[in-house]
């Protein structure tokens, strides 16, 4: 599979081949999954893999991160937070600032009635309540709409399947 050159970015996507894909596409679905692993059913070499694995940490498309269940360590709120910037010329400069902030999972630009999107974990309601009075200090906020997650059914990345074709 290659990426098709897309005008409008700032930056040049890195060249990503079917084999890059794939290891990926392993580390997704078990993180923990050998180079050895891997190169036996992609018929590759260990090397091969090792390599492409580095290439594609020190291009920034791989992270390795360990990923917990937040409600088996304690993150019982789970809440989605639009956000009203005015004037707008605050949006990314209150972006950039609840980025930061430890509670947050997700934070993006969006058109339509608000103008960030935010998704948070905290421990409890009152923790939520004390995240979104602080949110609503910030210089540019507006309002906020928050949406309590009452139960989530799935938290992961989309399959690199739906970009490559592959199973």
């Amino acid at each position: 599979y290659q990426q098709k050159p897309l005008p409008f970015l700032r930056y040049p996507l890195p060249v990503l081949d079917k084999l890059d894909f794939a290891i990926l596409n392993y580390l997704q679905v078990d993180g923990r999954t050998s180079f050895t692993d891997i190169s036996e059913k992609e018929g590759v070499s260990v090397g091969t893999v090792r390599t492409r694995f580095t290439r594609l940490i020190q291009e920034g498309v791989l992270h390795i991160v360990g990923r917990v269940d937040p409600t088996k360590v304690g993150f019982n709120s789970y809440a989605h937070i639009a956000v009203c910037i005015r004037p707008a010329k605050f949006r990314e400069k209150v972006a950039r600032k609840i980025s930061t902030w430890p509670e947050v999972s997700f934070v993006a630009s969006t058109t339509g009635a608000y103008d960030l999107e935010v998704d948070v974990m905290c421990a409890n309601n009152d923790h939520l309540t004390e995240f979104v009075d602080r949110l609503s200090a910030l210089e540019g906020v507006s309002h906020t709409n928050t949406t309590i997650y009452l139960k989530v059914y799935t938290y992961a990345q989309p399959g690199l399947q739906v970009l490559t074709g592959r199973n």
